[in-house]
This record gives C-alpha cells, sequence and structure tokens, in this order.
C-alpha cells in the first residue's frame, strides 16, 4: 500500500474544540490548496487516512463529504477520491461577442473552447414557438408568442451549459435562425444580416444550487452550484432582439470581465 507523501498531512489536535472530522477536512483543504494534491490527483485511501489519523473509517468519510460538499473533490466509485479540476474556460465579457468573432464565423462558444483548447459540440437541440414567461415577454417588449432555441453545450463530451434564446417571431420566424444550423457565426450573425445591427448586452448574474434536472443534465457532482446568467441583445435602435437564459456548471467556467476606470 503507497504511505501518505511525507508532509502531506499534519496531526490532529486533541486539544482542539474542533471536531475531528473537520480538523481532518481542513488538512485535506489546505494541502490541496498548496498544490500538495494537483488537479486530477488522487487523494489517500480510505484505508490510508484512517492508518494516518487513527480513527474510525466513518469519520473519514465524513470528512471526505465536507470537501465534496464544497466542490473541492469528486469521487469515482471503485477508484477513489479526486482532486476536482479548475474552470478549464475563461469567458471573457467584454471579448465573446466582439464582431470580428462573427465576421470570421464563430460563435461566442466556440471562441471560448477554442482558447481552452477543448472541442465543442451542441445537442439537444429543440427549436419551437412558444409562449414566453411574463419575464421573457417583458424583455422582449411584450411579444405574445417567441421562437425559442433550446440547447445543452458541451466541452470534449462533458455538458457544461445548457442555454434558451428567444427571439421575437417577427424577426425570426422563417430564416435560418430558425433552422437547426444557423450558419456561421450563429444566431447574431443572422440577426445582423437581417438588418439588427448590435449595439449592446446586458447580462444579469447570479450563483445558487442547481435544481435536481439540471442536475441530471450538466452531470453535477455534489456540491457544484450553477451560474445562472440572463442576457438581452439590443440592436442599434434600442430593440431587445433576443434574450438568452443560461445555466452554467459553475465548476467549468471562470467569468472575467475588463472594466473601465472611468
Amino acid at each position: 500500500m503507497p504511505a501518505i507523501p511525507s508532509g502531506a498531512l499534519g496531526a490532529l489536535d486533541p486539544t482542539s474544540d474542533r471536531a475531528v472530522f473537520r480538523q481532518i477536512a481542513d488538512q485535506l483543504r489546505d494541502a490541496i490548496d498548496k498544490g500538495r494534491f494537483s488537479e486530477g490527483d488522487k487523494l489517500p485511501s480510505e484505508t490510508e487516512l484512517v492508518e494516518h489519523y487513527g480513527v474510525s473509517r466513518m469519520t473519514v468519510r465524513n470528512s471526505l463529504s465536507v470537501l465534496q460538499g464544497e466542490g473541492l473533490v469528486f469521487s469515482e466509485h471503485g477508484k477513489g477520491v479526486f482532486v476536482r479540476p479548475r474552470p478549464p474556460v475563461r469567458r471573457l465579457a467584454s471579448d465573446r461577442f466582439a464582431r470580428r468573432h462573427r465576421e470570421q464565423g464563430k460563435s461566442a462558444f466556440t471562441v471560448e473552447a477554442d482558447a481552452a483548447g477543448s472541442h465543442p459540440t451542441v445537442d439537444s437541440l429543440e427549436i419551437k414557438e412558444e409562449r414566453p414567461t411574463q419575464d421573457i415577454a417583458t424583455r422582449l417588449g411584450g411579444p405574445r408568442r417567441v421562437l425559442a432555441r433550446h440547447r445543452r453545450y458541451l466541452l470534449d463530451g462533458r455538458p457544461v451549459e445548457f442555454a434558451t434564446s428567444y427571439l421575437p417571431l417577427d424577426i425570426a420566424r422563417g430564416t435560418q435562425i430558425a433552422e437547426p444550423n444557423p450558419g456561421p457565426g450563429g444566431i447574431y450573425a443572422r440577426l445582423e444580416e437581417l438588418g439588427h445591427r448590435l449595439d449592446h448586452f446586458e447580462e444579469e448574474i447570479r450563483a445558487r444550487m442547481p435544481a435536481p434536472h439540471e442536475v441530471r443534465s450538466l452531470r453535477l457532482a455534489a456540491g457544484v452550484p450553477v451560474i445562472h446568467l440572463i442576457r438581452t441583445a439590443y440592436d442599434t435602435e434600442g430593440r431587445a432582439v433576443e434574450v438568452c437564459d443560461t445555466v452554467m456548471a459553475a465548476d467549468a467556467y471562470v467569468l472575467a470581465y475588463q472594466l473601465p476606470a472611468t
């Protein structure tokens, strides 16, 4: 049996009021933060931790459950507990919708996947006309019906987000936007070809714990939250031409911003 690397973990403090399982979790967390266990590394087994700390197997399991609940580690049945990789995708808000990407035939997701060195795919695509929620209708100026594009995004086969774009029917009906493949540059390129030159985007972002169907769709491990983002695209006439409701796996993204100093 391989031993725990020398110096990777310390000893318990018998004088501490902190519960033993939390002391063990603290030491494992500190070892991860300091790089003693790197991304993707397997943590010491339950048996190794039991022997190292002289505690019960249930105490060790409680410690590992704390780290899983924090999203620091994940378990694979029959293999062990591993350090969760850091978010692979850097989502730079000030760049992802730049017109030059659309002119190069790239969507925002493709640009980010390329930067991360990952292969992007889309599945679970559904396109239909439907009645919007009151919130979506308000953001779009009150339409009774919209074109909705539902889809899920994957990187290297792993689901990382799902999104629904809502567009006014007077803009999208009968156009390539209503087709499974909207063409190079995605729906924003098609909107501009239809005369709706994009002027700016507004985004609202919040973090929360996922609903059960979101856990299934994104294959989320225990303790991993989601980022819920709603974006509204406006043309140069000030009209809202699209609302995109997106739910992202929080362990897959870094949200980056560049803000003016004035």
